[in-house]
């Protein structure tokens, strides 16, 4: 009877084993616009958000990354959506939130648009205030830059025309070297907010704006949906949006990110990894095809680490003298 009572005791401690596991998953939620958001990816499209790339820079047994930012989204149209309900719903104490808007709350639809200083301030505080109501840890962060080097910022009233457009329908004025801010009050109601509520904030606007003067008027282009006609196979009469990343720009603007969060939250230090080469099938990665991934790092002729997210895979078979490895992630297996 000892023994069989023992067997019952074993058995139901293995079967609370996997919701354990799971418990040790810290999730880290993103609410934003289309900078930020998950992209269809079908016939090889290349738009990409950041949020979408983030999960590649975290090790994912330890941090999941919940993307909930969705295109053409304010402040103010993601709670009246019901969005927000969803992410409380899901969130466990210890949980992350990053909570980043600006884009379309500047935009003059009476359904998207916020004052800084007011309705802006407001709802992201309610954003802050709600998470720690449910024991999450709110981080705000401020709009990522648009690529403006015109000395005057051509009118905008809508970031998601930009997809419908050609090269030729792209602005024709003169750039410059400097980058010009288009975002005014919009990137700095989110500190103040961080600061009178005593809140997390990473300067996403400080980070990418560098990150594009960095580079230049030129090289700037490489982040973003902006190809000449003929250059990307699935916008083939070319592209000038200075807004939306493509796969390129978003695994950049994610790492930067990536770093900034750790060093507002050390404890994510540990879990922050960086593999030469992503593969996920649901286009979180560099790459989509495993096969794609092993051909590009066989062409560096460098040692290379390739993370793979999810799914069951063919194994590549490597040359003798390949310095290829791979790390398996999120349940990804080898068929």
């Amino acid at each position: 009877m000892k023994l069989f009572k023992t067997f019952l005791i074993l058995a139901a401690l293995l079967m609370l084993l996997p919701s354990a596991r799971v418990d040790k998953v810290t999730t880290i939620f993103v609410i934003g616009d289309s900078t930020a958001a998950n992209k269809d990816i079908s016939n090889g499209k290349q738009e990409r958000g950041w949020g979408m790339a983030l999960q590649c820079y975290f090790d994912a047994d330890f941090i999941r990354v919940d993307n909930h930012a969705v295109n053409g989204r304010s402040s103010l149209s993601f709670i009246n959506e019901g969005r927000w309900d969803k992410v409380l719903e899901r969130m466990k104490p210890g949980d992350y939130v990053i909570i980043q808007f600006g884009h379309n709350d500047e935009k003059p639809k009476a359904d998207r648009h916020t004052d800084p200083g007011s309705t802006f301030d407001y709802n992201l505080a309610k954003y802050v205030r709600e998470t720690r109501e449910h024991g999450g840890i709110p981080i705000l962060m401020n709009c990522v830059v648009r690529r403006n080097f015109f000395v005057q910022a051509p009118e905008n009233d809508d970031d998601e025309k930009l997809r419908t457009t050609t090269f030729q329908d792209g602005v024709k004025m003169v750039e410059g070297d400097s980058l010009i801010d288009t975002h005014g009050l919009y990137r700095v109601a989110p500190r103040d907010v961080a600061q009178r509520m005593n809140c997390l904030f990473v300067d996403a606007n400080q980070i990418t704006h560098d990150l594009e003067q960095g580079l230049g008027t030129e090289a700037s282009k490489r982040l973003h949906m902006w190809f000449k006609p003929g250059e990307e196979p699935s916008v083939p009469n070319g592209r000038q949006d200075n807004t939306h990343y493509n796969v390129y720009g978003a695994h950049v603007v994610a790492r930067l990110l990536a770093d900034a969060l750790c060093q507002e939250v050390p404890v994510l230090t540990k879990y922050r990894v960086d593999y030469d080469m992503t593969v996920d099938s649901q286009g979180r990665g560099q790459y989509l095809s495993l096969s794609q991934a092993v051909e590009a790092a066989l062409q560096t002729k460098q040692p290379t680490t390739i993370q793979v997210l999810g799914g069951e895979w063919d194994k590549p078979q490597l040359p003798a003298k390949a310095k290829v490895q791979f790390v398996l992630k999120e349940g990804a297996s080898w068929k």
